[in-house]
């Protein structure tokens, strides 16, 4: 079916307190993978495609894109396109052509000042385009000459007050809070702040999204979404599966040397790990 916008998905979902799925994609065995998980789920999907999966990709946006797209197309379930974590403009001003409806914008490393003003050129480019829109927000720098604190250090919260100000100065659609959850986990060991999404939930009133969502225990991760969470962002569960999957195929078949044999395990342990994901969330 035709590709559905990301803005559309999240505004359905909070509708029905849910949480849009969001998976971020590598090979095409991911984007393979992910959509036929969510097949699997009869599930509407986000893939998502990083800056640094770009870079990954020798800097080229449009191979990973096209193949995206072009899978999205065949899917029996809503699929939206989302470019994740770009800090380049160039790359930002790619999206709309390469079949993207939503971006997520991260000036977080700058401080406060400059990342409100960046955050909101790129919003009113985005909003220009009709693009979508998310920003994300941890622990604002400036204070006493201190620098941001990354959004997914340990420590990291987001305040709602300093929340509601960017969002309202920026225009931003769709905000990542930082809650307790962090990048590239490989344990499912993350403790939410439960109190502080309720503040954030009655606070800001744009849908609420969580990064790091590989690292939360399935129980954490629902509470997450009954507590007002809007779009679920995983990436590093699915790698864990393809890898996990293709040693143990590699251990137990040391003659192989055809990448589709194990590249099919991979991407069937992914595909698992994407109904996974989904049913908690449903």
């Amino acid at each position: 079916m035709p590709l559905v916008t990301t803005g559309e998905l999240v505004t359905r979902a909070a509708a029905e307190q849910s949480a849009v799925p969001a998976f971020n994609i590598v090979t095409l065995e991911h984007i393979e993978a992910v959509i036929a998980g969510a097949e699997s789920m009869n599930t509407s999907v986000v893939l998502q495609v990083s800056e640094n999966a770009v870079k990954f990709r020798y800097g080229l946006l449009l191979p990973l894109a096209r193949a995206a797209v072009a899978a999205a197309e065949r899917a029996a379930v809503p699929v939206a396109l989302h470019l994740d974590h770009v800090q380049s403009d160039d790359l930002l001003r790619q999206a709309p052509g390469a079949g993207f409806s939503s971006v997520m914008y991260d000036a977080s490393r700058l401080p406060y000042a400059e990342n409100l003003a960046a955050t909101s050129a790129a919003a009113d480019w985005a909003h220009s385009q009709g693009l979508w829109i998310e920003a994300e927000l941890g622990e604002v720098g400036g204070k006493n000459g201190e620098p941001p604190l990354d959004a997914h250090a340990p420590e990291a919260r987001t305040d709602p007050a300093e929340a509601r100000a960017f969002v309202a100065e920026t225009g931003v659609d769709a905000l990542a809070v930082a809650i307790g959850s962090a990048h590239a986990m490989t344990t499912r060991t993350a403790t939410l702040d439960h109190d502080l999404l309720k503040r954030l939930a009655g606070t800001l009133d744009v849908p609420l999204v969580l990064h790091g969502s590989s690292g939360v225990p399935d129980a954490e991760l629902a509470a997450a979404v009954a507590g007002g969470i809007t779009k679920v962002n995983v990436g590093t569960a699915l790698n864990i599966a393809m890898t996990d999957a293709i040693r143990e195929f590699l251990a137990t078949h040391p003659e192989a040397v055809d990448s589709r044999k194990y590249l099919t395990v991979g991407r069937e342990a992914m595909v698992r790990a994407v109904a996974g994901v989904i049913s908690v969330l449903a």
